[in-house]
């Protein structure tokens, strides 16, 4: 069964490195991945810290409805006003390191239920500060890993908090100009398969994953610029089903963006990790079935198809389970997977010039 690429293919066009045959994703250290397998390994440095931006909103006192204006709307509730006051309180609590545990969870919990939350924590005075600092604080329990269940649970309230500054349209531009996401890239680095580990990565590729669910163009362009691409790939390769869910999600909706798909597709070094660790997925997938992870990831080959030079190197690489009747028990119920499948395998025998015996012929 063949899941290997083929040999370089003259219409890709050869990273311009020195060394002339690195790969082409480039890590945050400035080194460049001298095999495909080594991506996202390098250390990440604190030259890269962004500068913490304040914003320039009210003030949380100021964040409550003037009085003159209450007797023009409808009354609150007696709940919903408590409810609106423990939020300004718990947010206030964020700023004293002694309160700010209890803070954390609960405005966690209730991040759902409050539409401008984000605006809130990111114009009040020294929230995400706070959030940031809780994060820094367990980078040295990463290496070694000696990461707890409950630091880890604490740095995932503070997460969860982050996350809906990034899914908010009033903050998510300014969320990316402070280059945010960065601080949860070492996050990304680590192997540790303990579940505060496991639970810590799937919290940060949970912020990513809010990103890019907007298909926002400034999104993609930011995320192109960072190291996220290698750092998903082995998170795909060797993290739980979860994690690789997510993971393959964020880089379906890169590669859905024309400037996604034209980056990953401008070298064969490129577009060759993302179809070894593809394949190495289907592999695996076909030993252990999960048609929600399977859906992405034909969603992915999909949209590789879409490129010239990608597509013809998928007619000899594409891995035979995904031909074949392999996953017809798992998808029968998933006609979008089916559809999408159906329409790969015709994307691939499209301008497939073949001899007499019917026998594919290399392109000339």
């Amino acid at each position: 069964m063949r899941t290997a690429c083929p040999p370089r293919r003259p219409g890709f066009s050869r990273p311009s490195l020195a060394s002339g045959g690195e790969s082409e994703f480039t890590l945050l250290s400035g080194a460049t991945c001298s095999k495909p397998e080594d991506a996202g390994t390098s250390r990440w440095r604190t030259s890269f810290w962004p500068r913490i931006l304040r914003g320039k909103g009210q003030t949380l006192g100021l964040l409550t409805p003037p009085r003159a204006r209450r007797r023009e709307e409808p009354v609150p509730t007696a709940l919903a006003q408590v409810d609106r006051e423990k939020i300004y309180q718990w947010i206030n609590e964020l700023s004293s390191p002694e309160t700010r545990e209890n803070a954390l969870l609960e405005l966690s919990k209730k991040r759902e239920s409050v539409p401008d939350l984000a605006p809130m924590l990111w114009h009040s005075f020294g929230t995400i500060a706070a959030l940031l600092q809780e994060i820094v604080n367990i980078y040295p329990s990463i290496n070694p890993p000696t990461l707890t269940a409950h630091q880890s649970n604490r740095v995932c309230n503070a997460l969860a908090l982050l996350q809906c500054v990034a899914s908010h349209p009033e903050t998510r531009s300014a969320f990316l100009a402070a280059h945010i996401p960065l601080f949860l890239y070492p996050f990304l680095h680590t192997v540790s398969k303990t579940r505060p580990f496991e639970y810590l990565r799937l919290t940060s590729l949970g912020v990513i994953g809010a990103l890019v669910k907007t298909d926002e163009q400034e999104v993609i362009n930011f995320l192109l610029t960072t190291e996220i691409i290698p750092l998903c790939l082995r998170i795909m390769e060797s993290g739980s089903e979860l994690s690789k869910t997510v993971a393959t999600f964020i880089l379906q909706k890169i590669l859905l963006d024309d400037t996604g798909l034209a980056y990953i597709c401008q070298t064969y070094e490129r577009f060759s990790h993302v179809a070894m660790i593809l394949g190495k997925m289907v592999l695996q997938l076909s030993k252990e079935p999960s048609a929600r992870l399977l859906k992405h990831v034909v969603r992915c080959y999909l949209r590789l198809s879409d490129n010239p030079r990608a597509r013809e190197a998928l007619r000899q690489c594409l891995p035979d389970q995904l031909k074949d009747t392999t996953f017809a028990q798992v998808l029968k119920d998933d006609t979008t997977t089916k559809r999408w499948l159906a329409q790969l395998v015709k994307n691939l025998q499209e301008g497939q010039v073949t001899d007499p015996r019917g026998i594919p012929l290399p392109p000339q």
